[in-house]
């Protein structure tokens, strides 16, 4: 019986070993992966940096894919933009963290949910230590919202519920009524302090009812998820999406916007030209940064139609959704 017990209890010991192993792992694997571009640099050299980017892109091949199933790249002291791999999700949605004193902030979580192909929620701690053992502090609360209630932009949401010190908001019009407490949706913006940095969330439905974007006050990003991003932008309610990019405009010319930046690159390098849906190999895909005469030309342009139509731009293109598709957006809620 003491020999079948003290098996027992090394069998339990060297289990808890492989999992700590396979934790250390994957924090040093992301470690090595984040790509420290920020010391010394000027915004202005930040922004290069950034619009230079070569994100990996899949493979013609998803069977030899060996790329890691996120990819980290480190903006600055305290902002991360990361990326699912392509033969995850040919979505490939990009995935921000902002560090705050008190609080990170995680806009939106991918369209995977197993822990064990997209590790998100372990690579969100592993930043997390990271940024407690620098400050010689504890790690902070996690705050998870969504650009809107698209499946790519929430899937890897039961990896972050129930876990300590987490607060999850759910991607739908209650929890955004609960959590934000906007008395005059779409009109009224509202304020989250992560500690020693806010993040401005601005309504932008038309794309999606419940679609938002989000300023930061640090980087000077505006993060529009899928309402403006280089790609095919499908419109759910043309009304809706016209008034939410003039309410973008209005906002970049009383704050300063150093860039742009979506959920999604699906343009390539050349202008007009994009990747067709479910494409899982984009060697010639566009950068991901947008910028403030983008948005001028697209609000331009949209003002001179009334009614729906397809508006073609160098850096993206804007498709109405016919009825067929916004039924099944309106039941199914996944569709683009």
């Amino acid at each position: 019986m003491k020999n079948r017990l003290l098996l027992a209890i090394l069998l339990v010991s060297l289990a808890s070993e492989v999992v700590a192993d396979e934790d250390k792992e994957l924090s040093d694997d992301i470690s090595n992966k984040v790509s420290n571009t920020f010391s010394n640099k000027t915004s202005n050299e930040l922004i290069e940096s950034l619009q230079n980017k070569q994100w990996l892109h899949g493979s013609e091949d998803c069977k030899s894919n060996d790329d890691p199933a996120i990819e980290v790249f480190q903006y600055d002291k305290s902002s991360y933009i990361l990326r699912q791999n392509k033969c995850l999700s040919y979505e490939a949605p990009f995935i921000y963290v902002l560090v705050g004193e008190d609080k990170i902030l995680v806009l939106d979580t991918g369209a995977t949910a197993s822990e064990q192909e997209f590790p998100l929620y372990k690579t969100v701690q592993t930043l997390n230590k990271k940024h407690a053992e620098q400050d010689n502090s504890r790690n902070r609360e996690v705050l998870v919202i969504h650009s809107h209630s698209h499946s790519d932009h929430y899937s890897a949401d039961s990896q972050f519920e129930n876990q300590p010190n987490v607060t999850v908001v759910a991607p739908n019009s209650k929890g955004i009524k609960e959590y934000y407490a906007f008395k005059d949706w779409p009109e009224e913006q509202t304020t989250i302090d992560l500690g020693g940095r806010s993040v401005t969330i601005i309504p932008t439905p038309g794309h999606q009812e419940e679609a938002i974007s989000i300023y930061d006050t640090q980087t000077k990003w505006l993060l529009t998820g899928d309402t403006l991003y280089p790609g095919v932008i499908y419109v759910k309610e043309w009304h809706d999406y016209k008034d939410s990019i003039t309410r973008l405009v209005e906002f970049t010319r009383k704050h300063k916007v150093s860039a742009i930046l979506g959920a999604h690159i699906e343009m390539t390098n050349r202008a007009g030209e994009y990747y067709e849906i479910g494409t899982i190999y984009q060697p010639e895909e566009s950068g991901l940064p947008l910028m403030a005469a983008d948005l001028l030309m697209l609000s331009s342009q949209l003002s001179q139609h009334d009614k729906s139509t397809q508006i073609v731009l160098d850096g993206l293109v804007v498709e109405p959704l016919g009825m067929l598709p916004k039924l099944i957006s309106s039941i199914v809620g996944w569709f683009i």
